[in-house]
């Protein structure tokens, strides 16, 4: 709910992937002759190096430009038969220059460009030769003395990649700094062009991102190489290469980064020295001054020490004078909520133990939630058994299932601590079904990340299959079924079929909820076959939720045309009330331009055979409808609300749906349903067709970020009712309450250069929604109201880290909100009088953009911002509901 309502100044465009140049493409010219270098000769080449940093928002402080210059020499020092060479390559009075990316685009007149100096032990570990062995432009391997730096190692390594290509055209694999990455050659007369597709680049892993994409990160690169060669020698080499980076949500927060080297071959060659003896090239290398050893091609991650960062032991000595934060949703709170993941995760486990056991008591859900989110395997130990010792604490259990569920990328570790919580205990079946959920959740993101081949997935798995197999009480069964629908394996697909044709009406109702989880490429012909025989009840009597949940799943995975037809006809024979449902849902695919069945819907309704009154002329309130929240070029949210009633006018079901669609993914950020039932028999209506009468119940169920949650029951029969009723404290049933980690990213990028970028996002959540339904039977209304409050906080950095230079350019974006859906019914005539409210309160947000650099003993930070606030507003959810609205509400104040 609070994504979907975020404010369009904080979002826009998406970003695309680069084309790569086909085979087809490759010019004609004929291929080149062998490279080489000729021996005696020693060749000097004039090499630059520009680099640019800046941020892509207009207002922020634009960014760095770095500039390098040195002189490289090449010659050969040996040459086997076969034209295989080794060749020494050395960098010398290399200089480096830094300016500020905002200076140089205004022109600003306070001088020349910052000289950076290195120092003397940089500059002779710099001016170290290595040693390439060569084959007419391809680079076989390098070799060279263990560098103390990792960073002057990849320079010299972005020196190498240079001299890697090949005098014919074709597609082929070639490692070099990126890695092992699929190129392109092209050939015209004396000109090589080559083009580096970086995204199919492999190489070490390092890092991580969040399993639902849309909370990830957009790259889009590009790399291209000119080489101009001359008499079999190289002349020249321009490689250019560009980087894109940027929030899934928010492509304004995000950072170009451009990359620039040349070679120029210095007229005339001079001589040097002499090619050395030695019969191998083992021999060769080992009568070279210095022990050269074989090197790594792709460059070498480098992690940068914070020197500033906090740490945890430095918070542990002032935390008897923390100041305990009770509003979880407000954004300072979240702010913190970073901080102390990024503290928990350079602690050491006897450190998180001592926090946990000294916090204050208010105080410990907070840092469950942190620990859980830090993922270190220290903090989940220490968690482990603080949770042990405090086995009393239900709530602090809970606390740690939900954040475990709802975990951005969850890891091993994380699924066999809740398997651990889980396996053997007697807890209450709250807790139980809030941790099979939870496992579900786990079990299903892990598989995302290709991990369910993990043995504690496996256990999770069986653990799930085994509890639904043994389940005797309704609910438990539902409970295994909503775990099922949150790991969606496929494997899992027969036992969802069984349950849903074959169990009684809520048990179905739930399997079919959990097929609808699953992606579209899973919804095979055996699967839509058994919801036409549930829609159609060719096998036996369903319930009407459990037609119109198989009629919806058809529906939204691409739908034959007779599928189409069949459920129009369909509609004929069923009550009023669901037909009207069902047609409305009809509807609203036409006007949904992203669904998949809007074609096939709009070629069947041109037919008047099926479009006419005599179809869509069914004179029941249900309704469905859905629009547009928030629309901008990075995202589309949507809200939906489904209302399903019973013939007598009494609420049968209400699912309201906050959804989020950017860069091709869709995103549940909240779906809540409200089940009434049973109350029809109290005013002496009668209950639906196909149903056996129901128990007097009131619930409700919801789904999070694709998380569903255990269902909650407001009462459960007559007694219950009353006894609520009358004991009630008037205050709301807490849904969600907490912080989560939502985007959690790390990506390292090595440029061709031997420079390394890496980007960092981390997008915290803070949450509180409640919902309360008041039922009074004296004045026939039933009243519901779901309230989000939360607020968002996003940081997104990018660090540049070259020998002589560090920069970070870092934007963070904060957000809050709070969204209130009401629903007011009154059924003490007849129509049934029904009003809808979706009111938002006003958004402040803003956006801090920084940019900081180091260059040896010198440092600086700029910092620019901007904020606002986007003012309130009620929606307007249809014509017909703001007449009743007026309606309800003046009788109300009367």
């Amino acid at each position: 709910m609070l994504l979907a309502a975020f404010p369009s100044p904080l979002l826009s465009p998406p970003l695309g992937k680069p084309q790569l140049v086909s085979k087809a493409s490759v010019a004609a010219g004929g291929d080149l002759q062998p490279l080489s270098f000729q021996p005696g000769t020693l060749y000097q080449y004039h090499y630059s190096l520009d680099v640019q940093v800046h941020h892509a928002s207009t207002p922020s402080p634009r960014g760095v430009w770095l500039k390098a210059e040195a002189l490289v020499l090449v010659h050969q020092v040996w040459r086997d038969q076969g034209g295989e060479e080794l060749l020494q390559v050395q960098i010398r009075d290399l200089k480096a220059q830094q300016e500020s990316e905002e200076e140089r685009s205004q022109g600003s007149p306070g001088g020349p460009p910052a000289e950076i100096s290195l120092s003397q032990e940089a500059q002779a570990e710099l001016q170290q030769p290595m040693f390439i062995f060569w084959s007419s432009g391809k680079v076989k391997a390098i070799y060279g003395q263990e560098a103390g730096s990792i960073l002057i190692s990849n320079l010299k390594r972005g020196v190498s990649s240079l001299l890697q290509l090949q005098p014919q055209a074709g597609t082929t694999l070639e490692e070099d700094t990126s890695g092992s990455c699929q190129v392109t050659y092209s050939v015209t007369n004396h000109s090589i062009r080559k083009i580096k597709d970086l995204l199919s680049c492999t190489r070490t892993k390092a890092g991580f991102t969040s399993v639902n994409k849309i909370f990830g990160v957009e790259w889009q690169p590009s790399s291209s190489s000119q080489y101009l060669v001359k008499d079999d020698l190289l002349q020249s080499v321009l490689a250019e290469e560009s980087h894109l980076l940027s929030p899934a949500l928010r492509s304004t927060s995000g950072v170009k980064i451009t990359s620039r080297q040349q070679l120029q071959l210095e007229s005339p060659p001079v001589p040097g020295p002499a090619e050395g003896a030695g019969q191998s090239l083992e021999n060769v290398l080992a009568g070279m001054e210095g022990q050269h050893q074989p090197l790594a091609m792709t460059s070498l991650p480098f992690r940068r020490v914070c020197t500033h960062c906090p740490s945890l032991r430095t918070y542990l000595k002032g935390l008897d004078s923390q100041r305990v934060k009770t509003d979880t949703w407000k954004v300072a709170t979240t702010w913190r909520f970073q901080r102390i993941i990024q503290m928990l995760r350079g602690a050491k486990k006897r450190d998180v133990l001592q926090l946990l056991r000294r916090a204050p008591e208010e105080m410990l859900p907070f840092l469950v939630e942190a620990a859980v989110a830090a993922q270190s395997l220290a903090s989940l130990a220490a968690l482990s058994d603080f949770l042990d010792s405090h086995k009393e604490s239900r709530m602090l259990l809970e606390k740690f299932l939900y954040a475990a569920a709802f975990s951005p990328r969850p890891s091993g570790e994380l699924l066999h601590l809740v398997l651990d919580k889980l396996d053997g205990k007697q807890l209450a079946p709250e807790l139980q079904q809030t941790g099979i959920v939870a496992l579900g959740s786990l079990v299903g993101k892990l598989c995302q990340q290709k991990l369910c081949d993990l043995q504690e997935v496996e256990h999770g798995t069986e653990t799930i299959l085994r509890g639904l197999r043994g389940a005797k009480e309704e609910s438990e069964v539902v409970t295994y079924l909503l775990a099922l629908g949150n790991a969606a394996l496929p494997r899992t697909i027969p036992t969802l079929l069984e349950q849903a044709e074959e169990a009684p009406a809520a048990v179905a109702t739930a399997a079919i909820s959990a097929l609808r989880r699953f992606p579209a490429g899973h919804i095979s012909g055996k699967v839509k076959g058994a919801m036409r025989r549930i829609l159609h009840q060719q096998k036996r009597s369903y319930a009407q939720t459990c037609r119109l949940a198989a009629a919806e799943l058809l529906l939204d995975n691409e739908p034959l045309p007779m599928d189409v037809i069949n459920i129009l006809l369909a509609t004929k024979e069923m009550e009023a009330e669901t037909a009207t449902f069902l047609l409305q849902k009809v509807q609203n695919v036409l006007h949904a331009a992203h669904h998949p069945a809007r074609k096939i819907m709009k070629d069947i309704l041109r037919e008047p055979q099926i479009n006419n009154y005599h179809f869509f002329s069914k004179a029941g309130i249900s309704s469905s409808f859905s629009g547009p929240l928030t629309v901008t070029q990075d995202l589309l949210s949507t809200f939906g609300l489904d209302l399903l009633f019973l013939e007598g006018g009494f609420l049968r079901k209400s699912i309201s749906d906050f959804s989020l669609l950017s860069q091709g993914q869709k995103l549940h950020a909240a779906q809540v349903t409200i089940e009434a039932q049973g109350m029809e028999s109290m005013l002496g209506e009668n209950f639906l067709e196909g149903e056996e009468e129901p128990e007097l119940m009131a619930g409700m169920s919801a789904i999070f970020f694709n998380v569903q949650l255990r269902p909650i029951t407001f009462f459960q029969g007559y007694t219950d009712l009353m006894a609520k009723v009358l004991l009630s404290s008037g205050e709301p049933t807490s849904l969600v309450k907490g912080n989560l980690l939502l985007m959690d990213h790390h990506q390292v990028i090595p440029l061709q250069s031997g420079l390394q970028v890496t980007i960092k996002l981390q997008g915290g959540l803070g949450l509180d929604i409640s919902a309360d339904m008041d039922v009074s039977i004296w004045e026939q209304e039933l009243k519901t109201s779901i309230s989000t409050r939360g607020s968002l906080a996003m940081d997104f950095q990018a660090e540049l880290d070259a020998p002589f230079l560090q920069a970070t350019l870092r934007s963070q974006t904060e957000v809050e909100t709070s969204i209130h859906f009401d629903t007011m019914l009154r059924f003490s005539g007849s129509p049934v009088l029904m009003c809808l409210q979706l009111r938002e309160e006003q958004v402040p947000y803003r956006e801090i953009f920084t940019v900081s650099k180091c260059a040896g003993s010198q440092s600086s930070s700029v910092r620019k911002g901007r904020q606002g606030t986007v003012p309130a507003r009620e929606l307007a959810l249809h014509r017909a509901n703001s007449k009743l609205c007026s309606l309800l509400l003046t009788t109300q104040e009367e």
